[in-house]
């Protein structure tokens, strides 16, 4: 198979894998692809009547590019499923007994939707994340602290579980609160930082609170997953200049797996794993393939047959390209990370609005140190809030009007409208731990 040349310097994973070129690499999906869909076909009830439905033989595709004949397969869909046949639905491929993990999504799109994995299917997400951590630089040295509550959210049990296959010393924070994690943290002499990107920002204002300069703590990386934040240029920079560290983006979904890592190279957006995943890009209203590379986001991976995701609509805007990374990975990256969700555009006056794009403007402004997005329904037209909890202890009683003023003219013109802005008092907001909610609908 060839290959590019690739720096020694470069952490990886798998290099010779990593570097394959588009062909060998698609030959390589193909071939995976293909035996799965073969067990799939012949054992998964809830794929088997989809396809049967649509007359098609989902064995006989022969690229990745004819995965287009298949039928999408939603949340809602898999919700439903469970409601009816429960409690884990017909997306099983083999019998309960074969099952040993269950997790379930935060529900904070809808219903939480129940999935189980097989202890093989469990080692393929290990490996996924295996791949993340590499990217980052993380080895065997290091000491990795995951941040977490250790529920049945899927979150970062994986990555927990592929710090042990690293041979790296794991460190859970289960069961502890902000000061006792920054206590463990220390202690300990954590090197590595895995959590939400909102609890990493607020794990480090909790250090200023106890007289702690997060900077100076021996953490050199933090890796970020749940929401979007890392791959948001001011959220990103802020954790950096908060914890002294390299902050890396993290994709990944419950129901599909741990499909993107960022390289050292940082060049924008995560790579996607395409030895474990293969990935679409399409125009939400129509289903049909996005010419441009940027649209909705649909996965199908490759390792996890016990419970598989094929042409997954993840409701996450992308935008894909393949041009050469410099750290000398083949993978197409999603540029930019996750541009925000379908439905979690705002429509105000005509203009298009994407929480993201809210958040990187307010993330600039190191006085704020939570904000609230709140979508307002006046005389029919809507209209957007942003309340802002701004740290004058810190920053100065005359940095308030001030900083309410200054994001406001960011928001006019970064997008062209003018947004009310509100100062509120510190603490009034909520701080989240999983994934933050920071969007609030109301008739006001």
């Amino acid at each position: 198979m060839s290959t590019t040349a690739v720096p020694a310097e470069v952490p990886f994973f798998d290099r010779t894998l990593e570097s394959l070129d588009r062909p060998a690499l698609h030959r390589l999906q193909m071939d995976r692809l293909r035996a799965m869909l073969t067990e799939v076909a012949e054992h998964n009830l809830f794929c088997r009547r989809k396809w049967q439905a649509e007359r098609i033989d989902a064995t006989a595709l022969r690229s990745p590019d004819e995965l287009s004949r298949l039928p999408f397969m939603t949340k809602q869909e898999l919700v439903s499923d469970q409601a009816e046949y429960p409690p884990f639905g017909t997306i099983l491929t083999y019998p309960i007994e074969r099952y040993t993990r269950f997790h379930m999504t935060s529900g904070t799109t809808g219903l939480p939707l129940r999935w189980l994995d097989t202890a093989e299917s469990w080692d393929w997400w290990v490996r996924c994340w295996t791949f993340v951590y590499r990217a980052a630089g993380v080895g065997p040295d290091d000491r990795i602290l995951s941040a977490f509550s250790f529920g049945p959210f899927i979150g970062f049990w994986a990555g927990f579980d592929a710090a042990s296959r690293l041979g790296a010393l794991c460190l859970p924070g289960g069961g502890q609160d902000s000061v006792l994690r920054l206590k463990t943290l220390i202690e300990t002499q954590a090197t590595v930082l895995v959590c939400t990107p909102s609890y990493a920002l607020r794990l480090a204002h909790v250090a200023r609170e106890q007289g702690i300069d997060a900077a100076a703590t021996p953490i050199r990386v933090a890796i970020h997953a749940g929401e979007p934040g890392a791959n948001i240029t001011g959220t990103k920079r802020r954790i950096e200049e908060l914890w002294g560290a390299r902050c890396y983006d993290h994709y990944g979904m419950t129901e599909v797996g741990a499909v993107g890592f960022e390289c050292t190279a940082q060049p924008g957006g995560p790579h996607v794993n395409e030895s474990e995943f293969i990935v679409e890009v399409i125009d939400p209203a129509s289903g049909a393939r996005a010419q441009d590379g940027e649209g909705e986001l649909v996965v199908t991976n490759l390792g996890r047959r016990g419970s598989p995701a094929i042409r997954y609509r993840t409701g996450d805007l992308v935008r894909f390209v393949t041009a050469p990374c410099a750290c000398g990975r083949t993978f197409a990256r999603l540029d930019g990370g996750v541009l925000g969700r379908v439905d979690d555009m705002i429509v105000v006056r005509g203009v298009n609005v994407f929480p993201s794009i809210l958040e990187d403007i307010v993330r600039r402004h190191p006085a704020v140190d939570e904000f609230r997005i709140e979508v307002l329904r006046r005389n029919e037209m809507r209209e957007i809030r942003m309340l802002l909890e701004i740290n004058e202890a810190a920053h100065g009683h005359a940095v308030r009007d001030r900083t309410v003023a200054a994001v406001a003219d960011d928001i006019r013109q970064a997008i062209g409208l003018r947004v009310q802005t509100e100062a509120v008092a510190a603490g009034a907001l909520p701080r989240f731990e999983l994934k933050a909610r920071r969007v609030v609908h109301t008739d006001g």
